[in-house]
């Protein structure tokens, strides 16, 4: 991040906030007070794009002087957070954490200060005009007031306004919702021609891909949900589609989700992923996926038939209905043996292996490398998915660029390591190396996940041959057992090395790298498998750190 100058505008002070921005959440110290003040800087950072719409904020001295406030006030915030980059605080924590509360109080001020100047109207150029949110917001306001009376005529043309400035900007979306405009919608529901009802669904549609604007539909509950269930059920193709779109956003709360299954919804989805337009099936994928992750819901999936719908997706949708598809498969069969079954009778395995083939787009393979998972839990599929060649594919995904790709695929390898024939061919396969990266991955999950695996494949006496010409390997797995790392399971870190030490050398290694002192605190914790790795780490002449309490 870079210092500002004094001649520095409103571009350059929004530039060093979206850089504040992003530095924020890799800061180790004050994390909470660094959270509060990144709501702040985001609040403030909108205010400063405001000004830009103000002619006269470059010359009015009010705002010329908050802006060299602000300027001031970003350059501590530059400073004191590259001190809180470490855990360690050169300059004492009391005064770095006084700096910091400092910094949050400013903040907090210009906040105020520039919402009292835009307000009092004084940024306005010779009061001839407003600024460009103001404008937009008060033709939100008409519109709205303009859907609650007057004719049909007049309420057509207002909801089709009211479409085109929707579509304009994200920012139009959230000013409309701030005005009001979705309890207007959803009762205009209640009473609207067949057109203007499929105009309203459209606009709620456009609202819900707006992540800001979503609890606002949410709280209209069950009397939106219905009106758009019966879209399902009796629509055009267009208003269906429009309706999925919203339901993927509704159908994230376990209430609606409810709903939605008791009201036939997943009968009409299934319907329009077997009818529907391209668009429409996808979409209707989507809002099945989110369903299926409601355990007490699943029956209505198997009562309609849904396995069978679904893989015939993965087979013949668009990319997208593919991923959703196969994504409520996987869903769907977590923890649930009887699905798993079904889905292989319906031909999933085979479904799933042309979808892993075909897609381009690596993260979207995350939802195939999880169904692999869950098939592979299931004792008489594995034998199946292993002979079908899913090994061999699990490789290249281990060392991906997208952190939940490699966890789900680490955690499918745990579920592969059945048999000894299976960890065998993981080993010789490559799985070891990327695992052995995994392990210094920023992510506690991705470190669970990767010394998981490792604890089921180093059962192999050939893996660890493998794993032992790593020269990373084992520091990588002592680390892991720091009691300091937070929400990581131990007992995998554990079990990993005790499959390593009955190697003298890499006992000597294990203890070189400093498992004493990690392993005399897990004791103490009662990590399991902790105790029995320090007594075998004891037999090597150069134990003595470690002791017996």
């Amino acid at each position: 991040m870079t210092v500002l100058n004094s001649d520095d505008g409103v571009k350059s002070l929004t530039e060093t906030i979206s850089t504040l921005l992003d530095s924020i959440p890799n800061l180790l110290s004050f994390k909470s007070k660094w959270s509060s003040i990144r709501a702040k800087l985001t609040d403030l950072k909108t205010h400063l794009t405001d000004f830009s719409d103000f002619a006269a904020s470059s010359s009015n001295k009010l705002a010329l002087d908050l802006l060299h406030s602000v300027r001031d006030t970003l350059n501590d915030a530059v400073s004191v957070a590259a001190r809180c980059e470490g855990p360690d605080l050169a300059e004492g924590k009391l005064k770095t954490q006084s700096e910091v509360d400092s910094i949050m109080a400013r903040l907090d001020r210009h906040v105020k200060d520039a919402e009292v100047l835009i307000r009092s109207g004084l940024l306005l150029d010779n009061n001839l005009g407003f600024s460009k949110k103001e404008t937009i917001r008060l033709e939100a306001r008409n519109l709205v007031i303009r859907l609650q009376i007057g004719g049909i005529e007049s309420k057509n043309s207002a909801i089709d306004s009211l479409i085109e400035l929707l579509q304009e900007d994200d920012k139009n979306v959230m000013i409309s919702v701030a005005q009001g405009v979705v309890p207007v919608l959803v009762r205009l529901l209640d009473s609207s021609s067949l057109l203007m009802k499929e105009k309203i669904v459209s606009v709620i549609s456009r609202i819900s891909l707006v992540e800001s604007s979503k609890h606002v539909l949410l709280a209209e509950g069950l009397s939106l949900l219905n009106h758009l269930l019966r879209v399902l059920e009796s629509g055009s193709g267009f208003a269906k589609e429009k309706a999925c779109i919203a339901l993927q956003s509704l159908s994230f709360a376990k209430e609606n989700g409810r709903a939605i299954g008791c009201r036939g919804g997943i009968s009409s989805l299934l319907e329009i992923c077997q009818s529907g337009s391209p668009g429409s099936q996808a979409f209707a994928a989507g809002v099945l996926r989110n369903l299926a992750l409601f355990g007490d819901i699943k029956e209505n999936f198997v009562e309609e038939n849904a396995v069978f719908v679904l893989v015939s997706m993965v087979s013949s949708g668009t990319s997208l209905a593919q991923e959703n598809a196969v994504g409520c498969l996987a869903n769907l069969t977590n923890g649930d043996e009887d699905l798993i079954i079904s889905v292989v009778r319906e031909g999933g395995i085979q479904c799933l292996k042309s979808f892993w083939d075909s897609v381009s787009n690596v993260k979207s393979l995350e939802v195939g490398v999880v169904l692999l998972k869950n098939l592979a839990l299931c004792p008489i599929v594995r034998e199946v998915v292993i002979s079908e060649g899913f090994i061999p594919r699990l490789v290249p995904v281990l060392s991906c660029g997208v952190l939940g790709v490699r966890i789900a695929a680490a955690e499918a390898v745990s579920s592969l390591g059945f048999s000894s024939k299976s960890r065998k061919e993981m080993g010789e396969s490559g799985c070891i190396g990327p695992l052995i990266d995994m392990l210094d991955g920023k992510a506690i999950e991705e470190k669970e996940a990767a010394s998981k695996a490792l604890s089921t494949l180093l059962v192999c006496t050939s893996n660890r041959k493998i794993f032992k010409k790593s020269e990373k390997g084992i520091v990588s797995l002592v680390q892991l057992l720091d009691p300091k790392i937070k929400k990581l399971d131990q007992r995998y870190t554990v079990s990993a090395l005790e499959l390593l030490v009955t190697s003298k050398k890499c006992r000597k290694q294990v203890v070189a790298a400093g498992a004493c002192s990690h392993l005399q605190k897990l004791v103490e914790m009662d990590v399991e498998g902790a105790k029995k790795l320090a007594e075998n780490l004891g037999r090597s002449k150069i134990w003595g750190v470690f002791t017996r309490p």
